[in-house]
């Protein structure tokens, strides 16, 4: 006989049995949503951006999942916090991802899995400047027909 009659407990889907996501509970991190948001950037790391040598890591302070990864071969290891997008960081939290040494990237996971990466430094960042032949075209259209007129 076959279901979930007598008390079965229901099959487990497809992440669930995923060697990665087993290794990712086996850290014993207690929050399991943060443990499934953990996952879902793991595949979109592996799988869609096809980052090199991901590997997932407890932070036994924070208690939380970390990847650590490599955007391409030969380039520095990263370490990517997934979040939910309801969880909150403080300050000492941010302060004890940054202080392992490597580059931050936290990756804010939404309920319909959309993920959103932000890089984090320590301290202020000038951007880059745009890359191309930009000009200023808008500004200088602007002062001729102040001079027209």
């Amino acid at each position: 006989m076959s279901g979930a009659a007598g008390g079965a407990e229901p099959p487990l889907n497809w992440i669930q049995r995923h060697p990665t996501y087993e290794q990712m509970k086996e850290l014993q991190v207690e929050d399991g949503e943060q443990i499934h948001a953990a996952f879902l950037v793991y595949m979109d790391l592996t799988e869609v951006r096809r980052w090199k040598d991901v590997s997932c890591v407890r932070s036994p302070d924070l208690q939380l999942v970390l990847l650590e990864a490599r955007e391409k071969d030969g380039a520095a290891p990263h370490t990517v916090l997934p979040l939910p997008v309801d969880r909150r960081l403080s300050h000492r939290s941010i302060r004890l991802l940054l202080d392992r040494g490597l580059p931050l990237l936290l990756c804010a996971v939404a309920p319909d899995s959309t993920l959103v990466y932000q890089r984090m430094s320590d301290g202020l960042v000038t951007p880059d400047p745009p890359a191309g032949p930009f000009e200023d075209v808008g500004r200088r259209q602007h002062r001729k027909r102040r001079q027209r007129r």
